[in-house]
């Protein structure tokens, strides 16, 4: 069987239902992670339904509990077809946020997939049960096409607690170091730029979430008879807030930005738009960083962004000066951002403006990575896109929004090239959440290829061109 072929065959499993059949199983978990608690129905996805399904393609499963408590449970399978060859590790996730069941259009429910035209509705279907059923199906065509034999090793990390933050990830990640061993990382998540074209990306921006928070006495008081001799703190905090960004969206808080986009970065994003579809929001002019593309502003670099503001009773308003007030805030960041010191960085920027009584808090924070786009696994993966699919793919230097690559590409050391299968208007994390059934059918092609190719030594695959010998576990 010829390449062309393989790709048919992975085309063919999208046509004759049967990928449609695996999905609808897997959207009816209701594996809601970011509630607080770890549901039975976690445990029973790995178990119930992708063990048995990778048992299939001849992997040997393991899951693993959460060192963290409360945490979900994760999977490792492995299929070694020899201790010398190289080996591609995957990664996807099989828990999904809230299914918000009630705010569902009618006729629509969020752990019923429900086909409408070319999109395929139901929780999980974009983020990330989608996804990853496209990659797994696309090997399982690979392996048949080739026989059984690969050629190469093949690793799949499948965590339940990636909409929760990955709580216990690099535990896991340190702790199976060994069966995690690999020389490559081909995963699938987030949105192509857009729908109507491939997209490969290295990395992904970080993110530490912050709270500032002003407490001035323990109650309100009566505006009518404290206002004028009592401070209001959500009048202060709201003054401290545009310290830090101004009223266009750009940063004040001079070393929580970037020092510049490099060359290559800004190159890569130079033939990158953003937005433009049916369903996507107008772009604010002058919005964000002045002197740049919103391509530059997305993916190269920094932003602080307020996600909520509290003070008194927004729903119904009382004539009371609050007795307190909270600004929840965002830093999304590129590499080189000193995103660990956050927190003494904005405490010391309030404090030079006379903020000394707000307080900062650091609420959650992941790191940011970009793949060298001179890494030779780059122009390989976009040679093998564009064969499949007759596109160049657009090339990120990094994600817009946040993923846990750091443990691929920091703690294991890996090359890590992303492959999305979603549109920026999948409504990701929101009602009516759905898949484009063509991007699945591409996708599906897509993937065959990239797994067709890291076998084949015609391909100039990097391992192949490094002969490498080195014994692999």
């Amino acid at each position: 069987m010829q390449r062309h072929d393989c790709l048919s065959a992975a085309a063919s499993y999208f046509d004759d239902g049967r990928f449609l059949a695996d999905l609808r199983r897997r959207v009816a978990f209701r594996t809601e992670s970011d509630t607080g608690t770890a549901p039975p129905a976690l445990g029973a996805y790995l178990r119930e339904e992708m063990t048995p399904a990778l048992t299939q393609l001849g992997f040997e499963c393991e899951v693993i509990d959460n060192p963290v408590p409360g945490g979900g449970p994760f999977l490792i399978a492995r299929r070694v077809e020899g201790a010398g060859l190289p080996t591609v590790l995957s990664y996807g996730h099989g828990d999904v946020v809230s299914g918000q069941d009630a705010q569902w259009r009618e006729g629509l429910a969020p752990w019923t997939l429900t086909v409408e035209g070319e999109r395929w509705y139901g929780r999980g279907t974009a983020d990330n049960k989608g996804q990853h059923s496209i990659n797994l199906g696309a090997l399982a065509e690979v392996i048949r096409a080739r026989g059984g034999q690969l050629g190469y090793n093949v690793t799949l990390l499948l965590e339940m607690g990636e909409e929760a933050a990955s709580p216990g990830l690099h535990e896991v990640c340190v702790q199976q170091a060994g069966k995690l061993r690999a020389d490559l990382l081909i995963a699938c998540d987030g949105p192509r730029v857009s729908a109507q074209r491939p997209t490969l990306f290295l990395g992904s921006r970080g993110a530490v979430n912050f709270s500032l928070r002003l407490r001035a006495r323990p109650r309100g008081y009566h505006s009518g008879n404290w206002g004028g001799v009592l401070a209001n703190p959500a009048t202060i905090l709201s003054h401290a807030v545009a310290t830090l960004v101004d009223a266009k969206g750009r940063i004040l808080v001079e070393a929580l930005r970037p020092e510049g986009i490099p060359p290559s970065v800004r190159e890569a994003l130079a033939d990158i738009a953003i937005g433009g579809g049916a369903d996507d929001p107008a772009l604010d002019a002058g919005w964000g960083e002045p002197g740049l593309s919103p391509a530059e502003r997305l993916m190269a670099w920094n932003t602080i962004e307020v996600l909520a503001l509290g003070a008194g009773s927004p729903q119904r308003p009382v004539n009371a000066i609050p007795g307190e007030a909270v600004a929840h805030c965002q830093l999304r960041f590129v590499v080189g951002t000193p995103w660990r010191d956050l927190a003494a960085i904005v405490r010391a920027h309030l404090d030079s403006h006379g903020f000394e009584q707000v307080e900062v808090q650091v609420t959650l924070e992941g790191a940011a990575t970009r793949l060298d786009l001179a890494n030779p696994w780059v122009s390989w993966a976009r040679r093998s896109i564009e064969a499949s699919t007759g596109q160049r793919p657009d090339l990120l230097p990094n994600l817009a929004g946040s993923l846990p690559n750091d443990v691929f590409a920091d703690l294991l050391g890996l090359p890590t090239l992303w492959v999305p299968h979603s549109y920026p208007a999948c409504a990701q994390h929101a009602p009516n959440e759905h898949l484009l059934a063509p991007l699945a059918r591409e996708g599906l092609q897509i993937m065959a290829g990239l797994y067709w190719d890291l076998g084949d030594a015609a391909a100039n695959t990097p391992w192949h061109a490094a002969s490498s010998t080195s014994p692999r576990s």
